[in-house]
């Protein structure tokens, strides 16, 4: 064979890999994800948003005399609901949802994009325990790039406290456009950085939840295409949430204590070095118990209704 006739062939070659390879990344996107994932954290979050404001609240109880103490999550929840009855308990319900909706939807597919490309091109492949992890990081990464300023809102709408004059939030956009007027861009990415180190969190619990379903599925020989039992989904979805919500929670007090407009923080070390002088250890853990008792049900209802819509979207959808 002729060096030309050679020189064409690896051309070939070189071009029907590169096409094979663009084939696959565009495989890779499945938007029945970003759907079913939505509609897991929108689902979640407007039964369990009360939970969500008794933890913000709990979390950010440091001593200030200018704002309520509460002596308990229940006692927040209950003076909370005297002064403004059910409407207390949600508010900064709006940017809440539309923050785990956006959240939640971008999470799942972008996971689900990165782990099919980083596995051997089947939908459900089972990765290293590193490539979970960097799937996790990448993609809470990505995510809270985008969504960072609906959860800045929705901490400050949870933070106006009832009988405290001033209030000056008329609802998610204005909360947002203040932020703005006030600080520009870096008002809207207060709490970046930890929220950044919290990528660890979806990390490890998608991490664990994935072992826990490859290990079922190959001890009662389940194909992918088989929907696991709700049972079954609920308990996995809760052990993965409360292993990494149990060993990930102290950057989410100080993710919320930089987003709380009633204290002023120079950054992250200031916040670490104040609350451990104020409160030490215990401080990082402050709402914990509330913490627990939102994500838990809450991570089995997102779970729960993302399985259900998208093996429906992906499964149901292709048999019929």
């Amino acid at each position: 064979m002729t060096k030309s006739g050679e020189d064409a062939i690896a051309m070939e070659r070189q071009t029907n890999g590169k096409e094979l390879s663009f084939r696959n990344i565009r495989s890779s996107f499945r938007y029945e994800h970003l759907a079913a994932g939505m509609s897991g954290g929108i689902v979640s979050t407007t039964i369990l948003h009360p939970l969500d404001l008794v933890k913000i609240r709990f979390s950010v109880s440091d001593g200030i005399a200018s704002r309520p103490q509460y002596r308990s999550m229940w006692h927040c929840a209950k003076e909370v609901f005297k002064a403004d009855g059910i409407a207390g308990l949600y508010r900064g319900v709006t940017p809440n949802i539309v923050g785990n909706g956006l959240s939640w939807g971008f999470y799942f597919f972008y996971y689900n994009t990165f782990k099919v490309l980083l596995g051997d091109g089947s939908l459900n492949p089972q990765l290293s325990v590193s490539k979970y992890l960097l799937c996790g990081c990448v993609s809470g990464s990505m995510t809270i790039a985008m969504t960072n300023p609906i959860w800045i809102t929705k901490t400050r709408l949870c933070l106006e406290y009832e009988n405290q004059p001033g209030r000056k939030y008329r609802g998610m956009f204005d909360a947002l456009t203040s932020l703005y007027k006030e600080n520009g861009i870096r008002g809207l990415y207060k709490g970046f950085v930890p929220g950044l180190i919290g990528t660890s969190h979806g990390a490890v619990q998608f991490l664990v939840y994935e072992k826990l379903k490859h290990w079922y599925r190959d001890k009662y020989d389940y194909g992918p295409e088989r929907k696991l039992d709700a049972l079954d989904l609920i308990a996995m979805s809760a052990v993965s949430k409360f292993i990494a919500a149990s060993s990930t929670y102290p950057y989410q007090v100080v993710r919320a204590r930089l987003q709380d407009q009633h204290q002023k923080y120079t950054g992250v070390a200031d916040v670490v070095r104040r609350t451990w002088r104020n409160e030490t250890w215990r401080g990082f853990y402050k709402g914990l118990g509330a913490n627990l008792l939102r994500v838990t049900p809450a991570c089995c209802i997102t779970f729960y209704v993302y399985e259900t819509v998208s093996h429906h979207l992906i499964h149901g959808m292709s048999e019929s």
